[in-house]
């Protein structure tokens, strides 16, 4: 008898560890092929500083809707922008490419301007073409800056809807002799700036009203949210604040004690908590993730009008860590593993982890440069992404692999007629220890600059030759 229970207990065994196994199969497709997709909406802001949120260590500006993020849900402290200027950290967030395969980057004309004549190029895939082919409903309401011709539009790009400005609000600024570049930037009013709002196709304001914009925005976003809470949606809000000229509504006049610039950023903070709240009363938080960064760091010359990159040097611009690693918090009630994340992420990385989260399929005909972080995002394991390349517009300035970073070009001061420089020992720095980059440790570590070198070589093998779309054609 005692022989066939124990054959009996085995066998019992053995099925209960094959449903096991099973059911871990399960959940794991669960995760990256959902029956019912996540929502995804990204906020990203515009020339915002590292130091910039309560979270992020600002003193003074108060910012409880994204320190309420990063507490709940996660901050990552070491995360990056495609490039440290507007143009080309957009095009890689939306391809998850770096924009030096795009076509996107350029160190002659940095970003796109009224008068150019490119944009994202058509064959390029965005985050918002991936999900349409998982039925999404997609917006872009913003800051576009990817092509402001109608051919390179949000809508010629995956985008179902789209109401934004098409380039920086600094842009198309209105000639008065008596007023100089940066007076008018300092002291500003929204005739300055000939900036239009467009919706869809279409030109609805010129100039645009920039006093209301944040809250205008704000208000489209939560408009489309309600409007497509029963399909899955997709929705990519670029503020075009806090770059200068700085403007904010009524009612965040002396709203801060940083000043004006204080002011804009607590409208922001204000927008993201009337997203949040949009999706609580929708009863969508617990299927929507929620990420917040910015495209690059403050422009340092403006002063009191800039922000703060916290203990980071340098900002837009520059390669140096204040100009591409940026404030980052994610959050999805009740999904994600909650904590501070301190290895590395970027913007690159936002399609695949998307496409994992929503089952979507990766384009597979082209090389894509991001990495997938869902797992460290609802399980909390190590981040995969193990290095980060720093380009200057089409040239490669610097390189992080771990802990190290190696500076082959350095340039200070870049909008102050700053000294650029080729260095023959590349300045390295141990980030860890070191993340304010002060203390140049490569003469005696000759090893792992030749390590990274090994590794940008390797990079350097899969860039092709590609038309570039920032400098005008005339002046090719």
């Amino acid at each position: 008898m005692s022989r066939y229970i124990s054959r009996f207990i085995l066998l019992l065994s053995v099925i209960l560890l094959y449903s096991c196994e099973n059911l871990t199969k399960d959940s794991t497709q669960q995760v990256h092929s959902p029956e019912v997709p996540p929502n995804i909406v990204i906020l990203f802001a515009d020339d915002m500083g590292y130091g910039d949120t309560g979270a992020f260590g600002h003193p003074t500006i108060q910012t409880p809707n994204l320190d309420r993020m990063a507490y709940e849900g996660q901050k990552w402290t070491s995360f990056y922008v495609a490039a440290s200027v507007c143009t080309p950290s957009r095009a890689g967030l939306l391809t998850g490419r770096l924009p030096i395969r795009s076509g996107m980057c350029s160190s002659r004309r940095r970003v796109l301007f009224p008068d150019s004549e490119g944009g994202l190029p058509a064959s390029e895939i965005t985050i918002a073409e991936m999900l349409k082919e998982q039925n999404y409903k997609t917006a872009a309401i913003g800051k576009w800056h990817l092509g402001h011709l109608k051919e390179y539009l949000p809508p010629n790009h995956g985008f179902d809807y789209y109401f934004g400005i098409p380039y920086s609000n600094d842009m198309d600024r209105v000639s008065n002799p008596d007023i100089t570049y940066r007076e008018g930037l300092l002291n500003p009013k929204t005739d300055y700036f000939n900036v239009p709002i467009i919706k869809n196709l279409e030109e609805i304001e010129r100039p645009a009203d920039q006093t209301t914009i944040t809250k205008r925005y704000t208000d489209e976003t939560i408009q489309f949210i309600e409007e497509n809470k029963g399909n899955p949606f997709f929705v990519y809000l670029a503020y075009s604040l806090p770059h200068v000229p700085l403007f904010r509504s009524k009612e965040f006049e002396g709203h801060s004690k940083r000043g004006i610039y204080g002011d804009v950023i607590e409208e922001i903070d204000w927008s993201v908590g009337e997203i949040m709240s949009a999706l609580e009363k929708n009863g969508l938080a617990e299927n929507t993730l929620v990420v917040f960064t910015s495209d690059n760091g403050p422009w340092l010359t403006f002063e009191t009008h800039a922000g703060s990159a916290g203990l980071l040097r340098d900002g837009k611009g520059s390669t140096y860590e204040g100009g591409m690693r940026e404030p980052t918090m994610f959050y999805w009630k009740g999904k994600l593993k909650n904590g501070v994340v301190d290895g590395m992420g970027s913007t690159l990385d936002l399609l695949p982890t998307i496409a994992s989260l929503t089952g979507s399929k990766l384009p597979s005909d082209r090389i894509l440069d991001g990495v997938d972080l869902s797992e460290t995002l609802l399980k909390g394991t190590e981040s995969p992404r193990k290095s980060m390349i720093y380009y200057w517009g089409d040239e490669l300035y610097a390189y992080r692999s771990g802990k190290y970073k190696a500076h082959f070009i350095t340039h200070e001061r870049v909008y102050r007629d700053g000294k650029k420089e080729f260095r023959e020992v590349p300045a390295l720095y141990d980030l860890e220890t070191d993340p304010g980059e002060h203390f140049d440790i490569g003469e005696q570590n000759a090893d792992i600059i030749t390590k990274i070198r090994e590794e940008v070589e390797k990079h350097k093998q899969t860039i092709d030759s590609v038309e570039n779309q920032l400098v005008k054609r005339s002046e090719d």
